[in-house]
């Protein structure tokens, strides 16, 4: 071994231990040894180089597990192996509440002893080489799928794929495969641009299964059938504003503590990818232009003032109308501040009493838009790893899992998807507009657009599109892949202010393709 591992072993039976020192001494382990808790802690204390200690339970004096408490109180993270001729269930339970690594049974011999270093020591390595090896073989078929004309099936499982690598990677800490990872994700993205482009407005238009369930079909699709298959069982369903599918990857292990996933699925966001136009049309079940000319008092176009989401309320009353001949007792709130958590969670009981309960909660949105102001958040999310990292620690402390778990036991059904997701951008492309132009750096609404073909998909007819037409002359430009949109004023400063933050609004994988998910109590 080029870098010798240090194990500490405390028993007062040392001196008989001696063949199981000698053997680990060959195999290239440095091996400190002492004969009661005392002189652990001690050896603790003086030499911090100590990879791993095994701790015999039922030293006289000292016991293992006040050694165990006092080692820990020193070197939080530092390995324990309890070992013991005690296998009483108690003692187990208090061994492993004081957060020990292993434990074995007395006697013990010299493989018992090798595995258990193994899995200590060497299991972040050999986790990491398995991971490398299986990704290395599965590149080259990822790579033929993305160049193979599939469909958005077969989009949506490529996403997946490369989504649950990109976990497994972050977890074994393999630098070289995510940069690998990360240009297969850049060239999936290139390809998936030109399959949306060619494909997107013949699936607003066609109610068959060639086209993928989008925004605006998604109550239909997705949620109604269950209201009515559900009847007495209270469903939640929390739309987290921005939740892209390895966000949602990232808190699945802590939400199941609680509930059981019924379905994991995904609908594709429509264009824009921005909560304007996808958080309005899932409510709605519309469309954006045919909310325009049909409640065009609860409709606001990007060049207009005023809030652009203040009547999701009403729109979804009037779908629950249009859908149901007896309709749901049904509640929706939105949480946009830490006070409207805290009073969610303080009467998240109240919503027991609907047969369907509405949360909308923006944090994951506000973070997003925040850390592209703050240099402590662009610190703190600087890359997709950081990102889902923040995600995960601001959910597991969130008054919204509080609440959540409060409701957890109740025999519910919860629904959590999202409107859109978000893209971290690294390529600037230019674009020139008039005032009214949108500021939005995903796509843009305006008139005289002058722009890099190659970097957008271009809506001349906005009503092709089912999108509003402010002006007779305006258009919608969508960035493709990772790009940006700037204009040539101050480009410079904005290129570097903008790169690497996550917006959306465009086409890539992590906006439109969006998971929903359908879970039960426990």
């Amino acid at each position: 071994m080029s870098n010798k591992i240090t194990i500490l072993w405390a028993d007062d039976e040392i001196d008989l231990l001696k063949p199981q020192v000698l053997f680990l001494e060959k195999k290239g382990y440095d091996v400190i040894s002492v004969s009661n808790g005392h002189d652990a802690i001690e050896e603790c204390e003086e030499y911090n180089d100590i990879d791993v200690v095994f701790l015999d339970e039922s030293m006289p004096g000292l016991t293992g597990l006040e050694t165990l408490s006092k080692i820990k109180a020193i070197h939080p993270n530092l390995p324990v192996v309890m070992i013991t001729k005690n296998e009483a269930e108690n003692v187990m339970e208090e061994a492993i509440g004081s957060q020990i690594t292993d434990y074995l049974i007395k006697p013990v011999n010299p493989n018992q002893i090798l595995l258990t270093l193994k899995k200590i020591i060497d299991s972040k390595e050999l986790v990491k080489e398995k991971t490398s090896s299986d990704y290395r073989q599965e590149f080259g078929k990822i790579f033929s799928k993305i160049n193979s004309g599939l469909d958005y099936v077969e989009w949506a499982e490529i996403y997946q794929k490369i989504i649950n690598w990109e976990i497994k990677i972050d977890k074994s800490d393999t630098s070289e495969m995510s940069e690998i990872l990360s240009m297969q994700k850049s060239e999936a993205n290139a390809e998936f641009s030109k399959f949306v482009e060619k494909n997107y407005i013949d699936w607003l238009y066609d109610e068959t299964d060639r086209a993928p369930i989008m925004s605006h079909n998604l109550m239909r699709e997705k949620v109604f059938g269950d209201l009515e298959g559900n009847k007495g069982t209270p469903t939640f369903f929390l739309l987290l504003d921005n939740l892209r599918y390895d966000q949602w990857k990232i808190i699945e292990p802590i939400v199941t503590e609680y509930f059981r996933v019924e379905e994991e699925d995904y609908f594709f966001s429509i264009l824009p990818t921005a909560t304007q136009y996808s958080r309005n049309a899932i409510f709605s079940g519309l469309m954006p232009s045919e909310i325009q000319e049909y409640y065009p008092e609860w409709w606001k176009n990007d060049n207009e003032k005023g809030g652009k989401n203040l009547f999701e309320h009403e729109l979804l009353r009037e779908q629950i109308k249009r859908t149901f001949r007896e309709a749901p007792k049904f509640d929706y709130v939105k949480v946009v501040n830490n006070t409207h958590a805290n009073n969610l969670r303080d009467n998240i009981h109240n919503f027991m009493n609907n047969d369907f309960s509405v949360i909308v909660y923006n944090f994951i949105d506000m973070l997003s838009h925040a850390r592209t102001e703050m240099d402590v958040l662009k610190q703190l999310a600087g890359d997709e790893s950081a990102y889902r990292s923040l995600t995960r620690s601001w959910f597991l402390h969130s008054p919204l899992w509080e609440g959540l778990k409060e409701i957890a036991g109740k025999g519910i059904k919860l629904i959590i998807t999202t409107d859109h997701g978000t893209i971290r951008v690294k390529q600037p492309s230019k674009v020139v507009g008039d005032r009214e132009t949108t500021t939005n750096l995903r796509y843009k609404v305006g008139k005289n657009l002058k722009y890099e073909r190659r970097d957008v998909l271009s809506v001349k007819d906005p009503k092709e599109a089912l999108l509003p037409r402010p002006n007779v002359s305006s258009k919608f430009i969508f960035a493709k892949e990772d790009k940006f949109f700037l204009y040539p004023n101050n480009y410079n400063y904005y290129n570097n202010y903008y790169r690497d933050t996550f917006q959306h609004g465009g086409i890539s994988l992590e906006e439109i393709i969006c998971p929903i998910i359908k879970l039960s109590s426990k």
